[in-house]
């Protein structure tokens, strides 16, 4: 039998998450913004009263019904403790996903001539994080701006991101592919975007799911019309197309396009130029999504760049939207990229759009300069893009150098994975 055994790697994980999670309980002691339960629609299913703030469809009300069972201060600490947990569910999520994506799936086997190579699948298994590496990657993302901002805040950006994510990576004949995703779809209009990356995919089993996402999305919007007949015709004949009812989008915490450039233009109507630019970033993005799949085969990047494109596009895409810096940071080190994904960490926990004047308006008379700092993740998101784009037209061989690179770290991470524990 194989059992767990306690070692230096394991007391220090142990030690790191303690001390990461205390840290955390001290901030959130001392912030004046302390962690409050999300405020969103009141519902029941006689009355529903929809926030001028909220801009979710009213399934997404239906759905958070149990929420308001729970005492506020109960409600506090699972969601809390809720956001941790689904941390853990999601660095494990990410390595699965960027390892196995870059691990070598394909194989030549040597064939007689005339006969063309074929192809078949190793029987390598794809290296997963032990519980070890999971309690250092949970201790060190708390403290990226987007995971803490989700913690603290009791948002919902982990739980869907997960959901998403899972989805995604479901083989493409599994049963019910996509149908989680149009019930994401249906509380946060934003992944929709990955509907149309799956229609766009080019593989019958890739848009059958995205068939079966859209079928879900629309089982949603019939749904919140069943239960909320008023409350739904309201919001998606008028509400939907007000993109101000979130929130004053010019705002630093706003890292959409949007805000980027209303803070540019120091107007709070950026006007034609930021739909243009939300057009032309659209189908650019689903684009280059699929030609990243179809081309080179890298389905993380085809799946992170719709993610990017759809936080970009977003008339609001708050900070803490921004989780997906963790499958993004999962990939980079899958890839063997060290300093880029120190370099994205660091972007993502600087917390530079705090350092601006904020107040009373001031984002809107930023001198060129602090542009930059105000909206770390638009430009950060941009820059990608243009890196994946730079990518799909590099040379094959560099292409092969990189996987080769990849698979020698996965190799290396599966290693100390697994040196966790021994058979006594």
């Amino acid at each position: 039998m194989t059992y767990p055994t306690v070692t230096v790697r394991s007391l220090l994980a142990v030690g790191a998450l303690a001390l990461s999670l205390t840290a955390l309980a001290v901030f959130a002691a001392l912030c004046p913004a302390a962690p409050f339960v999300p405020t969103g629609p009141t519902v029941s299913f006689t009355e529903y009263v929809q926030p001028a703030s909220a801009a979710s469809p009213p399934f997404a009300a239906i759905l958070f019904v149990p929420v308001t069972w729970l005492p506020v201060a109960t409600l506090k600490a699972v969601v809390v403790v809720g956001n941790v947990l689904l941390l853990a569910l999601l660095v494990r999520l990410s390595w699965r996903f960027a390892v196995h994506r870059h691990a070598p799936t394909l194989v030549p086997t040597p064939a007689p001539v005339p006969t063309p190579v074929r192809f078949s699948l190793p029987s390598v298994p794809v290296p997963v994080l032990s519980w070890v590496p999971v309690l250092l990657c949970v201790a060190v993302a708390l403290w990226l701006e987007p995971v803490l901002r989700t913690v603290l805040f009791g948002e919902i950006g982990l739980a869907l991101t997960c959901v998403v994510l899972w989805d995604l990576t479901r083989p493409d004949h599994a049963l019910g592919k996509g149908f989680a995703l149009g019930v994401v779809a249906g509380v946060e209009l934003a992944p929709a975007l990955f509907i149309a990356y799956l229609l766009l995919a080019g593989r019958p089993d890739a848009v059958r799911a995205g068939l079966t996402a859209l079928g879900s999305l629309i089982g949603t919007m019939l749904l919140g019309a069943l239960v909320l007949p008023g409350a739904s015709l309201d919001f998606w004949t008028l509400r939907v197309f007000e993109t101000g009812r979130a929130g004053e989008g010019w705002t630093t915490d706003n890292q959409s396009l949007q805000g980027l450039f209303a803070r540019a233009l120091h107007t709070t109507e950026p006007g034609v130029g930021w739909a243009v630019a939300c057009v032309v970033i659209t189908f650019a993005g689903l684009w280059l999504a699929r030609r990243a799949v179809v081309r080179k085969g890298l389905e993380t990047w085809g799946i992170l760049v719709t993610a990017l494109t759809a936080l970009l596009v977003s008339p609001v895409s708050w900070s803490h939207h921004w989780v997906w810096c963790v499958p993004l940071l999962a990939v980079l080190l899958a890839e063997g990229r060290w300093r880029t994904a120190a370099a994205v960490a660091l972007v993502f926990a600087a917390r530079t759009f705090r350092l601006v004047p904020h107040e009373g308006g001031a984002e809107l008379r930023l001198p060129w300069w602090q542009q930059p700092l105000a909206s770390p993740y638009a430009l950060l998101g941009l820059a990608l893009l243009a890196y994946v784009a730079y990518r799909c037209h590099a040379p094959r061989t560099r292409t092969a150098t990189r996987r080769r690179r990849a698979t020698a770290v996965a190799g290396q991470l599966s290693a100390s994975s697994s040196s966790a524990s021994t058979i006594r």
